[in-house]
């Protein structure tokens, strides 16, 4: 399962949202995964890297749905503090919707 805030949904579904990045504590996805978004449906993840915060580019603030690299390191900052910092950190990229044929 992976999880987003309310507010990335839409997004999502209207293909603004293309890329999410979270630290955890270890690798949790991996490429070619399908994965369930309460409240949307599935999701198929296309590439999960590894990434040092202060590496993400203009590109991945765009895919994630951030109108900035400021942007979306500041929503970084804001959810995980300290731990931006100290753990992993991975860029999940993930097309929605996940047709028949790639939910096998």
């Amino acid at each position: 399962m992976l999880l987003f805030k309310k507010k990335f949904l839409e997004p999502i579904a209207s293909g603004a949202k293309r890329q999410t990045v979270r630290i955890w504590p270890k690798r949790r996805l991996r490429a070619g995964q399908v994965e369930f978004v309460p409240g949307l449906g599935k999701v198929l993840v296309t590439a999960f890297e590894d990434v040092r915060p202060e590496a993400l580019t203009e590109e991945d603030a765009r895919l994630d749905g951030f109108a900035s690299r400021e942007a979306l390191l500041a929503e970084l900052r804001a959810l995980y503090g300290d731990r931006l910092e100290t753990l992993p950190c991975f860029r999940i990229r993930f097309t929605f919707p996940v047709t028949p044929d790639q939910a096998k």
